[in-house]
């Protein structure tokens, strides 16, 4: 799956899955952008791990969110490597356990915002690089979805869920859209993984909670979530569009 000089930029790059995925492409061959939103020395950290390990790496701050920022962001990719090759959308939050009639409007425009819009907005300036209607030499997409957006999450995160079900309907529409245009978008859909976003959503101890639920009596990890977006952004899968992969131990 080697991907010697090709590009790839990481939204949320800076922690958790976002990590994993910029370590294995830096393995892999790709010189790496680490975009993070306010966790700077995190990024730095990392970046100086990739560097450290042979590869090329920056940061580069901004928040999907915000339109100005992503454009910012994308600019700044072409800036420093002067192409771009792959994209993973992968930048989401989550909020605190509640019911649908416990949420407010302001907690609902947050969560699509940056998880929907953001999204959509990182894949529009990704397209107008990467694809050959633009002058582009063609490449993947790797939107991060969960398997909330099959389950629900009742009584926990039907927002955020909602906001993942979108990411699979992006995933296979833009992945229609641009098929003739070289450019494959996938989904990896992770199931539960020990990452810090049980904690930001309020629920640190989720995963010891929920792992005998699960088919396979554990968590997965960030790593095997990684493995599974090298796997979509690289030439093995070259047949592979429109495709939402389930890392999720059978959930």
């Amino acid at each position: 799956m080697s991907a010697e000089k090709k590009t790839l930029l990481i939204t949320g790059g800076s922690r958790g899955i976002g990590a994993a995925i910029c370590r294995q492409a830096n393995r892999a061959g790709y010189r790496v952008a680490v975009n993070y939103v306010s966790n700077q020395a995190a990024a730095d950290v990392l970046v100086a791990e990739l560097k450290a390990a042979g590869g090329d790496a920056f940061a580069v701050k901004g928040d999907v969110g915000n339109e100005a920022d992503v454009i910012a962001m994308f600019e700044a990719v072409d800036r420093v490597f002067g192409q771009l090759d792959a994209f993973v959308n992968n930048a989401g939050i989550v909020d605190l356990k509640a019911r649908v009639d416990e949420m407010s409007a302001e907690r609902l425009e947050r969560m699509m915002r940056i998880n929907v819009v953001g999204s959509f907005l990182c894949a529009r300036e990704a397209v107008k690089r990467v694809s050959t209607r633009h002058g582009g030499k063609g490449g993947a997409i790797v939107n991060i979805s969960s398997a909330a957006a099959r389950l629900g999450s009742p009584g926990e995160y039907v927002d955020y869920a909602a906001s993942k079900g979108a990411i699979d309907t992006l995933t296979i529409g833009l992945a229609r859209e641009v098929a003739l245009e070289g450019i494959r978008v996938n989904a990896v859909s992770p199931g539960i993984i020990e990452t810090e976003i049980h904690a930001s959503g309020g629920q640190p101890d989720r995963v010891t909670r929920m792992q005998d639920m699960l088919p396979m009596k554990r968590a997965g990890t960030a790593d095997e979530v990684a493995s599974a977006v090298l796997y979509l952004l690289s030439d093995a899968a070259s047949y592979i569009t429109g495709a939402i992969l389930n890392v999720s131990g059978g959930r």
